[in-house]
């Protein structure tokens, strides 16, 4: 990328950063992936959301990090964690786990002034045929978005690779929240829809940093918040899954900042 590029701004806001600001990226991104790794085995049947954030806590502290989430906006955890039919923003607290619920775990952590944001889907115990598609085709769809990822292309190319995967397999893609810029901000722009049609919205650049996060419903893709201003859920109670990644534009596409240090990103939900 030249030089004159760098730290600017597009004209949709789009911060562009440099070359240097890939490593910053990748340690707040690693701490992020390595803590999703190692929630695996406290995710049980009988298990409590709110024990699952308070190690996720333990564990940013003790990394020397500062959570992004505790104190944004009045919230007071390290983590989301959404059950079931929750599609995003769900608060942890004494929910006890039952065999067989999914859930997504979302963790932002800032390390050096940098934010790495990821979550994935994790299950209690063994999963249902369809919670397993379920998830296996948000996972995909995501990378499919990923691949989409490349100068020149657009934010409507990312969207409609995912939109399309997804309801050719009689899915559905929540539209009420999108990914967005990020860096040494928790949100920026973009906005970073999971729906769209090709050749629409911002072209990508080199030096671009922002999260793709599709949520899928198994029903229709209608939300609504519950009354603690928070919590997302599917209008028909259908399940819901949700990964994301964070990810910076090369000249050849992609760089994931998340990757699951131990392999891990999926499936993280077999557990026995």
């Amino acid at each position: 990328m030249d030089k004159d590029n760098r730290g600017r701004m597009t004209r949709d806001g789009i911060r562009i950063y440099e070359d240097a600001d890939f490593k910053g990226m990748h340690k707040a991104g690693a701490l992020a992936a390595d803590i999703l790794d190692r929630i695996a085995e406290h995710v049980f049947p009988g298990q409590t959301t709110s024990e699952i954030d308070r190690q996720i806590e333990d564990w940013v502290n003790e990394a020397g990090a500062t959570s992004a989430t505790i104190g944004y906006k009045g919230y007071r955890h390290a983590s989301c964690i959404s059950v079931n039919h929750v599609v995003c923003h769900g608060i942890p607290g004494a929910k006890v786990l039952k065999a067989g619920d999914i859930l997504n775990i979302d963790v932002t952590v800032i390390v050096d002034g940098w934010f790495g944001d990821t979550s994935r889907m994790y299950a209690a115990g063994a999963l249902s045929r369809k919670a397993e598609r379920l998830i296996q085709i948000t996972h995909d769809s995501l990378m499919k978005g990923i691949e989409a990822v490349k100068p020149g292309n657009t934010f409507g190319d990312i969207g409609h690779a995912i939109q399309s995967y997804v309801e050719a397999q009689r899915m559905s893609v929540v539209r009420d929240f999108c990914g967005h810029g990020l860096g040494r901000v928790f949100h920026a722009p973009p906005n970073v829809l999971h729906y769209g049609r090709p050749g629409t919205g911002p072209v990508l650049e080199e030096g671009m940093f922002f999260t793709i996060e599709p949520m899928v419903n198994l029903g229709r893709p209608e939300t609504k918040v519950l009354a603690d201003d928070w919590t997302a859920v599917t209008r028909d109670k259908s399940l819901s899954a949700q990964f994301e990644h964070s990810v910076g534009v090369r000249a050849d596409g992609a760089e994931i900042f998340t990757l699951s240090p131990a392999g891990l990103f999926y499936p993280t939900s077999a557990q026995d």
